[in-house]
């Protein structure tokens, strides 16, 4: 399965490029996909994850959603207009409060990118699985 995650930004790329997205925001969504699904490929309990992009005027929403439920930081803010909840930046306090990255995980500072690089983004888990998405 770790040959989906090239393929997914692949898609991305050529879907924002089809739809005449500006070159900055095509390759942001492409890291962003990258950490999602990567993200999906390790919490999954299946093979099957999903990546769907919806095009609006405001930009495009980036979807990854996976039958695993593993914890991943969840939004602290109220939901968007869409109803999707919007995520708060995830803590990054280290011990002794020195926003040091060094109390996260290697495998939640993805997460740290996708909030740095995404307007918004989000998290919601249900008993099918889990939905990740990221505004760019």
């Amino acid at each position: 399965m770790p040959g989906g995650v090239p393929e997914a930004r692949h898609r991305v790329q050529e879907a924002m490029r089809a739809w005449g997205e500006p070159a900055e925001r095509i390759e942001t969504a492409a890291l962003i996909v990258t950490e999602l699904v990567t993200n999906a490929v390790q919490h999954t309990s299946t093979r099957r994850i999903r990546c769907r992009l919806l095009r609006s005027a405001e930009g495009v929403r980036i979807c990854v959603w996976n039958r695993g439920r593993a914890g991943i930081p969840g939004p602290a803010s109220s939901p968007d207009a869409s109803g999707l909840p919007v995520a708060a930046a995830p803590a990054a306090d280290g011990p002794d409060g020195d926003n040091s990255l060094d109390c996260l995980a290697e495998d939640g500072r993805g997460l740290l990118l996708v909030d740095a690089l995404a307007a918004r983004w989000g998290t919601r888990a249900a008993l099918a699985g889990r939905l990740v998405w990221a505004d760019v």
